[in-house]
């Protein structure tokens, strides 16, 4: 007898950045010297306080169940920060803390979407937004931007999308795949709009020209994705929360307690450490990011990529790639198969992004050196 496997499941497409990753892991264990520019991962240590924080709560029976919402010490932290950063004043009650922002997004279109309702995205835009939207039964509406404005959303776009089954607007600044910033007057806009903004904003701390700026500076009623694993360099931890209006709290708890039960104990101690006692480590890596993004876009630029829009936040450079082969995922293949050097196809993020291929920084200058030269012998054969 076959077993069905559910529509819902077959729907969701897999993740070519992390495909592209297992295929250079092949590549490596049959002994080949690999570079990897494919995912978003920090390649620095997680900061000495909160490896220190997690031992000691460790040592001191932090392993029990918490609070379904998180920790009251951790949610009034994230409120501190909240206060200090962006003069917004967020109650820890509207706080929600998990195992990182993915089940938090699953959790957050379950309870804001009924089947066939809409959510607008940006084109190009993180891969896995339309799978959970999908997966609560809704649809992703695709709002195809523009690469003159780095990819990010205009209004007057945003309003000619929307319908009665529209149920929120997901914006990400600075953004995957392309490192843009809203700037405040367009997030003052978004706000304005006559359905909740949902605003990723995980990459909130990684800004190198001007500021970032929150949507919560401009609206309660919105959604705020946030967490640890970027700026803090804690992506195996497992932590970020999501900022909610008060009437969601109450049902995205419910789901909470059913499907997570709660965060790590020991993991939200360790949260609170990174929140209050590693400014210095944070600069040092912001600090190094921006030396890392100086190099690449320009190298980039002078191996005929040029790079969309002006990445100043994140750790990410989305380079036109047209002109070689316009499907980015063949080309990525290639190029990971002839130089070593493991990159993202553009098609990963949407059509918008077709072409393209996505590099990242979170990697150290001598590997991105090594990778570019590369990728410079590459392109003088490729092109001839």
């Amino acid at each position: 007898m076959k077993i069905p496997v559910s529509r819902r499941c077959l729907q969701v497409t897999p993740f070519l950045a992390m495909e592209v990753m297992e295929q250079a892991r092949a590549l490596e264990a049959a002994g080949r010297e690999i570079i990897y520019l494919c995912l978003g991962e920090p390649d620095f240590p997680t900061p000495g306080p909160v490896l220190e924080a997690a031992i000691a709560a460790m040592r001191g029976g932090a392993t029990s169940y918490t609070h379904s919402l998180g920790l009251l010490e951790l949610r009034e932290a994230i409120s501190a920060h909240y206060r200090q950063r962006y003069r917004v004043d967020v109650d820890p009650g509207r706080i929600l803390v998990s195992a990182g922002t993915s089940p938090l997004m699953l959790m957050l279109f379950s309870a804001l979407l009924e089947a066939g309702d809409e959510v607008i995205l940006p084109d190009p835009g993180y891969s896995c937004y339309p799978n959970f939207i999908r997966f609560a039964e809704g649809n992703p509406v695709w709002l195809r931007t523009r690469v003159e404005d780095g990819f990010q959303p205009r209004l007057e776009d945003v309003r000619g999308l929307l319908t009665p089954r529209t149920r929120g607007v997901l914006i990400n600044s600075p953004s995957n795949p392309v490192g843009t910033v809203l700037s405040g007057v367009q997030l003052e806009r978004l706000a304005a709009l006559p359905v909740p903004v949902i605003s990723d904003e995980i990459y909130h701390g990684l800004t190198y020209q001007g500021e970032e700026r929150s949507i919560l500076e401009f609206t309660e009623e919105a959604f705020v994705f946030g967490g640890f694993s970027k700026t803090y360099a804690m992506t195996g931890w497992r932590l970020g929360y999501l900022i909610a209006p008060p009437s969601f709290i109450r049902p995205l708890q419910s789901l909470h307690q059913n499907f997570m039960i709660c965060a790590n104990h020991f993991v939200q101690r360790a949260g609170i450490a990174a929140l209050t006692e590693c400014r210095q480590e944070l600069e040092y890596m912001r600090k190094s990011y921006d030396a890392r993004r100086r190099y690449l876009v320009q190298r980039l630029s002078d191996l005929g990529l040029p790079v969309a829009g002006q990445p100043v936040g994140a750790f990410y450079a989305l380079a036109d790639a047209r002109h070689l082969d316009g499907d980015s995922k063949r080309l990525a293949l290639d190029i990971l198969e002839a130089t070593g050097v493991a990159l993202t196809p553009g098609i990963d993020f949407g059509a918008g992004a077709e072409g393209y291929l996505r590099f990242t920084y979170a990697n150290s200058l001598p590997n991105l050196k090594k990778a570019l030269d590369r990728l410079e012998i590459f392109l003088r054969q490729r092109v001839g």
